[in-house]
């Protein structure tokens, strides 16, 4: 993998079970929930093309995302509840949805 974070003509589509700040949804969901949100964020920072990430809107993402100088952009969703929420798209630029 480490050859393709090199390449400026790859983009990643990154979307971690969202387990972040205490959430559960990603426990539930994946038998492989266990991550390292902060070490996910190091790793996309080392990405040379670009990356577009989904996360939960969490408090803790946003912080991270802040201190790895990425974007954000709150989008609307449905839960399965049918209950209109906000998700967080994440990458290097996202002036063309902003």
């Amino acid at each position: 993998m480490e050859k393709y974070l090199e390449r400026n003509d790859v983009v990643f589509f990154i979307d971690p079970p969202y387990t972040a700040g205490g959430k559960k949804a990603g426990r539930r969901l994946y038998n492989h929930f266990e991550l390292d949100h902060e070490k996910l964020f190091e790793l996309c920072s080392m990405i040379k093309g670009d990356f577009l990430m989904t996360y939960d809107n969490a408090e803790e993402v946003k912080a991270m995302a802040e201190k790895h100088n990425f974007d954000i952009c709150l989008i609307p969703m449905k839960n399965t509840h049918h209950a209109e929420m906000k998700e967080l798209v994440i990458g290097k630029d996202l002036s063309s949805i902003n």
